[in-house]
C-alpha cells in the first residue's frame, strides 16, 4: 500500500482526503447506478477511484442489507476483494471452505453414512481461500471503500425507479424518474445508467429485455440456523442424500456456530410458484431432521430462511443494444440461477468489475466508446456458461446417485466453481495466442494468476497479483530473460527505453501531460536473479519513476523470485531464455503475451483500446 506521495497525512491511509470541488448529490451525473446489491456496490466502489467522475447509487430499500441472501465467496472474488483492499477483513471473519464431504444412504440399513471427503480447492489454484460470509458484511466493506474514497460516496435509499428515457441530443442523455418513500418524485439525468436492480429489474424492462430460460420446477428451502446436533460434519461443507427424504447441502457460516442448510422439497406443478406452497421454517426444520436421521438436529434459532424454485435464465444482451450503449444491466437483472453452485454473488461482482473500468476509461476520454460494447459481449457469454453449468449441477445433485456422481462432478469442475476458469474471447482488449508459449501459465483471456515474489527495493515478500489494484490502470509485466539484470542494452533496458522515449510508445502516448507517468499504464519488471544480487540504482529509469508534486521515486516496480516459495518463472511457464511481456487489463485479466522486442505489436494492441485525451 502506497501513500504520502503528495505530502504527509495523519490517520488511516484508507481514508482519502475529500476531493476539492465535490458537490452534494446532484440531479446530473456521469453514472447512475440503480441497486445496492453486490453488482451495484462493486461498480460504485470502483468508480470511486476516479474523483472526477460524478456518481450516484440509489436503492428502493430503506437502508443497507442486514442479513441473509448469498454467502459463498469464490477464490476469484477474494482476488477482486484484494484489489479493493478488504480481502484481509473477509479472511479474518469468514468461514474457510477447506474440505467437502459426501453422505449417502447406508447400504442395507437405515440412515446415512459418509462416502467421500475431498479437498475443496486444489493446491496452487489461487493464493486466496474459498470463503463463506454473509452478503451483508461484503456490502459493509464496499460501503466503507466508497465512504473512505475522495468522493465520499454514500447510497441514496428509499427510491423506486418508475421510468427511463433516452435523448441523445442532451448532454446527459438518460433520464431516470423515481418515486421517493415520502411521496415525492425525483429526476436524475445521467450519461450512463447501470441497472443492478435484481431479477425483477425495472431497468431491464425499460430495455424491453427479458430473462429467458426454463424452471426445473424443483422447490428448495434454505435456512440459516443455530442448532445442536450430533452430526459429525456440521462444520464442513457437506452434500447429503437420504434414501427417501431428499437431499440437503450444508455450507457452514462465519462465526463458528451458524449453519446454512439448502433443503430439497417437492416438485412444483406446471405453473405453480414457490409462494404457492406456504413454506414455513417449521416445515424446513422437519424436513432437515428427516434427512439427518438417525442423527439428531435440534434447531435453537432460525436466523433467516427462504423458499425458492430452481431456475436458470439469462438475457440475450446486457446493454441497450446501440452502437454507443448508455444503459447496462448486471447481476440478477440479467441472469438468475440456483444458489447451490455458490456463483450468484460472485458472478454479479465479476459483471461490474468488468464494466467499471471501461466506463471510467470512456468517461475520462482515455478509451473510445466502442470499448463499452465488450461488456455485454464478454459477460453475457460467461453467464450462458454459468447457466449450463448450474443446470447440470442442480440435476446431478437431485438424482438418485447424487452423492457418488456429485463428488466426481464437484472434483472435475472445482476450478470453475472457484471462479478462475473464465476466459474471454479475442477482441480489442484480448489479443491472439500467437506467443502464448512464452508464458503458458498466464493464459490470454484468463485472470492474472498471482505468484509469490520478492520486491527488490525492500526485500518484502509479496504476491504479484496484489499490485493490481482496482484503480482502472493497465499493467505491463516485464519478465526478464535469465542473463538480464537490468543492464544497459539488455532486453529489459531496451524495452524500457522504447516505452519511455519512443513517440509511438503507449506508455507516453496515452498518458496525460499533467499526470504521473504510470497513471494509465503501470509497468513492473520481474527478474530471475536473486534480489540480493541486483542493484536498484542501476535499473532503467522507467522502473524508478518520479511521481507526485515532490517528484518522489516509486520503489515498488521491481521484483525477483521468492527463494522461500515456488519459482514464479517455473510456476507460470515463463520462457527463461527470452522472457516475456504480459499485458494485463484493469480487471486483472491477461490481455496479451508478447516477446520483449515486439514493440510494434505492443503499440498496435493499445491503439485499439486506448486513445489520447482530447484537448479542451
Amino acid at each position: 500500500m502506497q501513500y504520502h506521495l503528495n505530502g504527509y497525512a495523519s490517520g488511516s491511509p484508507d481514508q482519502k482526503p475529500r476531493a476539492e470541488g465535490l458537490e452534494a448529490p446532484t440531479d446530473a451525473v456521469d453514472v447512475l447506478i440503480i441497486g445496492c446489491g453486490p453488482a451495484g456496490l462493486t461498480l460504485a466502489a470502483q468508480l470511486c477511484a476516479f474523483p472526477g467522475i460524478k456518481v450516484r447509487i440509489v436503492d428502493q430499500k430503506a437502508g443497507p442489507l442486514a442479513v441473509g441472501q448469498a454467502d459463498g465467496i469464490a477464490c476469484r472474488s477474494m482476488e477482486m476483494f484484494e484489489a479493493f483492499g478488504f480481502a484481509d477483513k473477509v479472511r479474518r471473519e469468514a468461514y474457510w471452505v477447506n474440505e467437502t464431504t459426501f453422505w449417502r444412504p447406508t447400504p442395507g440399513a437405515n440412515g446415512i453414512s459418509r462416502t467421500g471427503r475431498i479437498q475443496d480447492v486444489e493446491d496452487g489454484l489461487s493464493e486466496q481461500p474459498h470463503t463463506i460470509l454473509n452478503q451483508a458484511r461484503v456490502h459493509d466493506f464496499y460501503l466503507e471503500v466508497m465512504e473512505n474514497s475522495a468522493r465520499q460516496l454514500v447510497p441514496d435509499y428509499n427510491r423506486t425507479l418508475i421510468s427511463l428515457h433516452r435523448d441523445e441530443t442532451l448532454e446527459h442523455p438518460v433520464t431516470a424518474d423515481f418515486n421517493l418513500a415520502n411521496g415525492d418524485r425525483e429526476t436524475i439525468k445521467a450519461r450512463y445508467v447501470v441497472g443492478c436492480d435484481g431479477a425483477r429489474s425495472t431497468v431491464r424492462k425499460s430495455l424491453e429485455l427479458r430473462l429467458e430460460g426454463d424452471s426445473a420446477r424443483q422447490l428448495w428451502g434454505v435456512m440459516d440456523v443455530l442448532a445442536v446436533t450430533d452430526f459429525p460434519d456440521v462444520r464442513l461443507k457437506c452434500a447429503i442424500q437420504s434414501a427417501a427424504e431428499g437431499s440437503l447441502l450444508i455450507i457452514p457460516r462465519e462465526g463458528g456456530y451458524m449453519v446454512p442448510m439448502y433443503i430439497e422439497l417437492d416438485v412444483l406443478a406446471e405453473g405453480e410458484r414457490a409462494s404457492d406452497r406456504d413454506v414455513t421454517p417449521e416445515m424446513l426444520i422437519q424436513k432437515a431432521q428427516a434427512i439427518f436421521a438417525p442423527y439428531d438436529l435440534d434447531v435453537k434459532d432460525v436466523v433467516w430462511w427462504s423458499a425458492y424454485e430452481i431456475g436458470q435464465r439469462v438475457c440475450q444482451r446486457f446493454d441497450d443494444g446501440s452502437e454507443a450503449p448508455r444503459v447496462f444491466i448486471a447481476g440478477d437483472a440479467c441472469h438468475t440461477h440456483s444458489p447451490k453452485a455458490g456463483q450468484g454473488m460472485n458472478v454479479s461482482i465479476a459483471d461490474t468489475y468488468n464494466l467499471g473500468w471501461k466506463l471510467a476509461s470512456v468517461i475520462q476520454g482515455t478509451a473510445p466508446p466502442p470499448l463499452l460494447k465488450t461488456y455485454s459481449a464478454e459477460r453475457q457469454a460467461k453467464a450462458k456458461e454459468l447457466i449450463d453449468f448450474d443446470r447440470e449441477m442442480a440435476h446431478i445433485f437431485s438424482t438418485s446417485s447424487a452423492s457418488d456422481v456429485f463428488q466426481k462432478y464437484f472434483s472435475k469442475h472445482a476450478r470453475y466453481t472457484a471462479g478462475v476458469e473464465t476466459r474471454y474471447d479475442p477482441s480489442i482488449i484480448v489479443g491472439p495466442n500467437t506467443h502464448q508459449f512464452l508464458a503458458t501459465g498466464f493464459r490470454i483471456g484468463t485472470r492474472f494468476h498471482s505468484a509469490p515474489a520478492i520486491r527488490l527495493a525492500d526485500a518484502k515478500p509479496i504476491h504479484l497479483g496484489h499490485t493490481i489494484q482496482a484503480d482502472g490502470r493497465w499493467r505491463i509485466f516485464i519478465f526478464a530473460p535469465s542473463a538480464d539484470t537490468g543492464q544497459a542494452h539488455g532486453a529489459t533496458a531496451e524495452l524500457a527505453r522504447f516505452l519511455q522515449n519512443d513517440p509511438t510508445s503507449p506508455y507516453t502516448l496515452y498518458t496525460p501531460k499533467d499526470a504521473d507517468p504510470d497513471a494509465i499504464i503501470d509497468i513492473r519488471a520481474v527478474f530471475q536473479t536473486p534480489h540480493q544480487e541486483l542493484q536498484f540504482d542501476q535499473m532503467p529509469p522507467l522502473l524508478r519513476p518520479s511521481k507526485g508534486r515532490f517528484g518522489l521515486v516509486d520503489y515498488e516496480k521491481i521484483f525477483c523470485p521468492d527463494p522461500k516459495s515456488v519459482d514464479l518463472f517455473e510456476a507460470r511457464g515463463i520462457a527463461r531464455d527470452t522472457g516475456a511481456m504480459i499485458i494485463v487489463r484493469p480487471d486483472q485479466y491477461v490481455a496479451h503475451v508478447l516477446p520483449l522486442d515486439a514493440t510494434d505489436a505492443l503499440s498496435s494492441f493499445f491503439s485499439g483500446c486506448l486513445q489520447q485525451i482530447k484537448a479542451t
